[in-house]
């Protein structure tokens, strides 16, 4: 099984992980404002998630991490 994380405090909130998820289970965070001001993207259920890796393709400032669980 793999892991999915988000660097909160680097993402932009561009939405673009959230556009390219098949399993439409990425949103931007509206209850959390980084110390850049933005609304970080994070995975609503995990549980849901297939780790296919496009969110992390995508992301322009390499916020987004898949590693096999421990």
């Amino acid at each position: 099984m793999k892991n999915i994380t988000f660097n909160e405090e680097r993402c932009k909130g561009c939405g673009l992980c959230a556009a390219v998820c098949p399993q439409k289970i990425i949103a931007n965070n509206k209850e959390k404002i980084n110390q850049k001001g933005y609304y970080p993207a994070g995975v609503k259920n995990k549980d849901l998630c297939t780790s296919c890796g496009q969110c992390a393709i995508i992301c322009p400032d390499v916020v987004i991490k898949i590693e096999n669980d421990k």
